[in-house]
């Protein structure tokens, strides 16, 4: 349940920002405040979208057999891990620019009174965090979830959206309580340790399915100090990845993850996360 309200949260934040940007320029200006319609037709467009994503997930999940969703989860588990990781990567080289380049986007679609541009700028950014999310979900826990977990699953999606509305709000407030620097920063560590969970959890399915060996298995039993069934271990299990009695594959797996993690950081020059513009200005 954590995992979806964090989930949810990160990525309305994320699309928030995005249309907070263009909202916020496009109102700044007569011209602009003729887009306005279309701003929310791409929003629109773009959460119609994210959920015909969902709607294929899970016609996919009922057709296929009880192995093929086992592989179904490995594999969307995995995807999840990989856009995870390729989504704070993204943010952290292109986030000082994300403003201007929305907004010279859309600057150019108002000069050629281009409504259609706009619309299809915004859906594209809307369905990007829609996509993100309804994979993220199924990569973690949505995919094997209960029927009778559904409405709790549901609450915590909607907890989360709304926590991302008092996050955006927040951090409209000007850096007098957090920046969108310091925001950025804290969720990119606990996304890339997220990213770790799911990739533990696909390689859980993966062993179970005898794709890949265990090698040894355990390599240790850390259960009787820190269980990851219950508790700290389950919280850390669900975020992090922990394994109180993990294989020699999960160590390596788990090794080379962070050794890659810290590589692409090493490669990607430091960049600094997007301000927003008060919704005043």
């Amino acid at each position: 349940m954590d995992q979806v309200a964090f989930i949810v949260w990160r990525e309305s934040v994320e699309a928030l920002l995005v249309v907070g940007i263009l909202y916020t320029w496009l109102r700044a200006s007569p011209d602009g405040r003729r887009g306005l319609p279309w701003l929310w037709g791409g929003v629109a467009a773009g959460l119609v979208l994210a959920i015909a994503l969902a709607l294929v997930f899970m016609g996919v999940s009922t057709w296929l057999s009880d192995t093929g969703q086992e592989w179904f989860q490995a594999i969307m588990a995995l995807v999840a891990c990989g856009l995870v990781v390729q989504m704070v990567l993204w943010m952290k080289k292109h986030g000082a620019r994300l403003k201007s380049e929305l907004v010279s986007g859309a600057a150019v679609n108002v000069q050629r009174n281009s409504w259609w541009g706009l619309l299809i700028l915004v859906m594209i950014a809307v369905a990007r965090e829609g996509s993100e999310t309804v994979v993220f979900l199924w990569g973690t826990v949505l995919a094997g979830a209960q029927q009778d977990q559904a409405l709790a699953l549901a609450a915590a999606g909607v907890g989360g959206f709304l926590l991302a509305l008092l996050t955006f709000y927040v951090l409209q407030l000007g850096g007098k309580v957090i920046t969108w620097r310091r925001f950025f920063q804290i969720t990119e560590i606990l996304l890339l340790l997220l990213a770790a969970s799911l990739l533990m959890n696909g390689i859980d399915h993966l062993i179970s399915l005898e794709a890949i060996p265990t090698l040894v298995d355990p390599v240790w039993d850390t259960s009787a100090v820190l269980d990851d069934s219950s508790g700290l271990g389950k919280v850390l299990a669900d975020f992090a990845g922990y394994r109180a009695m993990p294989s020699l594959t999960h160590v390596i797996v788990f090794i080379l993850y962070w050794l890659a993690i810290g590589l692409l950081y090493r490669w990607l020059r430091p960049a600094v996360a997007p301000k927003m513009v008060s919704s005043h200005g």
